[in-house]
């Protein structure tokens, strides 16, 4: 029977093709606008690694000025980034699975193709451990040993896009490349690994493109790497060196642990504030308690990477598709009366009132199913726009749960919409058509 109704649908859609149109295209429009927004806004409010949520933490440690807080807005939180002092005071804690600071740097590459001319890219220095704390996938190689983050070892990760440009996508592991004047080893090269947010540096901005290569944060003190990102120091400070300005108290670096078990994070929950009460005790911290361990989805909302502009563009375009499928109602009813002498035949043959009712309902569903695959288009078109037009570095792509659940918007909204019309056109009484036919 749901064949046959299908069949009527498509019999129905050809018989009318300007109304059915019409009423597509409203679904298609409202679709698109509604799952343009509903798209940026679950790219910006997903957890990129939710799978180790319970597990990954980003400690805030507070020694910051002691007359203010960090933050006049929300004095409760400590600076949202770590000196080089405490970052590598952390690191002497063997409590973590996985232990890592890191921090953005650009350098210049000079390939030794020479039809690739030198050019900038961004990068990262951290530990070993950010690879693994963050399940990242190699094609090539691997990360460097445990001896590189112990001595000065010029070894460097690349994307998958930067050995793609430099190496013409190849295994280059073992390969040496120019970067700033230093020549490096590739010790390995990544997979595609472009998180949505960048959940693990929320300090520039959170839909930047991925880092292109990364090196051993050991290194930074010898090559003193042209630093990126925000950098916040709380009194003034003499720091014309490299070397002074990371014994500075200026905060500016990311830092993330890997903490399997609950006897791991209590016992570096004091670890943490056995630190700071013995920072107090030097005159460094002035809240001896002031720390905290953010998990991934905590420490999204702690920087707020979903605005509310985005939940009220959110609503905004679902009262668009609401107005869209209003439209809809009447170009419904008005296909529906159309076929009130059609309906009332049936009626006589003996198809119940519930018949008719199903009928029309399938035809509204299949209706938003064609108007849905239409507003996915213009969906995509949207996406592109608002990556132009506000300069959203994000992926302008529609995931598999994205693209399900336009379709089942379409399919219901539309279903909805032929409610009434479905229920008018099942009150008409037959014998008043049945006389004129």
């Amino acid at each position: 029977m749901f064949s046959y109704y299908i069949k009527l649908a498509v019999l129905s859609i050809r018989r009318n093709p300007i109304l059915s149109l019409l009423m597509m295209s409203a679904i298609a429009v409202g679709i698109g606008a509604f799952m343009t927004m509903l798209t940026v806004y679950h790219i910006q409010s997903g957890n990129p690694i939710r799978w180790k949520d319970d597990v990954l933490f980003h400690p805030q440690l507070d020694t910051w000025s002691p007359d203010e807080p960090y933050d006049d807005a929300r004095p409760e939180l400590p600076p949202i980034q770590l000196t080089w002092t405490d970052a590598m005071a952390l690191q002497a804690s063997e409590i973590p699975t996985y232990k890592t600071p890191s921090f953005k740097i650009v350098g210049i590459f000079r390939p030794d193709n020479p039809d690739v001319p030198p050019f900038s890219g961004d990068g990262r220095m951290a530990t070993n451990d950010f690879f693994a704390m963050f399940d990242i996938p190699f094609r090539f190689g691997a990360a460097w040993d445990d001896r590189a983050d112990r001595n000065d070892e010029y070894v460097i990760v690349l994307s998958k896009a930067l050995n793609d440009q430099i190496f013409g996508g190849v295994d280059s592991t073992g390969s040496q490349v120019e970067l700033s004047g230093r020549q490096y080893t590739v010790a390995g090269v990544l997979d595609h690994w472009e998180p949505r947010p960048k959940y693990y540096d929320l300090n520039n901005s959170p839909f930047e493109g991925s880092d292109q290569y990364y090196l051993p944060i050991r290194l930074a003190p010898v090559i003193e790497p042209d630093r990126r990102g925000n950098t916040n120091c709380w009194k003034p400070e003499d720091t014309r060196t490299f070397q002074e300005f990371i014994q500075s108290e200026c905060i500016w670096l990311q830092y993330w642990v890997q903490l399997d078990t609950r006897e791991q994070r209590e016992a570096y929950r004091d670890f943490l504030g056995a630190y700071l009460a013995e920072q107090a005790d030097i005159g460094r911290s002035a809240r001896p308690q002031g720390f905290r361990l953010n998990r991934v989805s905590e420490w999204l909302e702690i920087n707020e990477v979903v605005g509310d502009d985005n939940r009220v563009l959110v609503g905004l375009s679902f009262l668009f598709l609401i107005v869209c499928l209003l439209n809809t109602v009447g170009l419904l009813l008005a296909k529906f009366l159309g076929r009130a002498g059609e309906v009332s035949v049936r009626r006589a043959l003996g198809a119940s009132r519930l018949d008719i009712f199903r009928q029309q309902l399938i035809e509204c569903g299949f209706i938003g199913l064609i108007g849905g695959m239409a507003g996915i288009g213009l969906t995509l078109v949207g996406l592109v726009a608002v990556k132009s037009m506000y300069r959203y570095q994000g992926s302008e792509s529609m995931d598999m749960q994205m693209v399900a659940t336009a379709f089942l918007t379409a399919v219901v909204a539309s279903m909805i919409a032929g409610l009434w019309p479905s229920w008018q056109i099942c009150r008409v009484p037959p014998a008043s058509y049945l006389k004129t036919q």
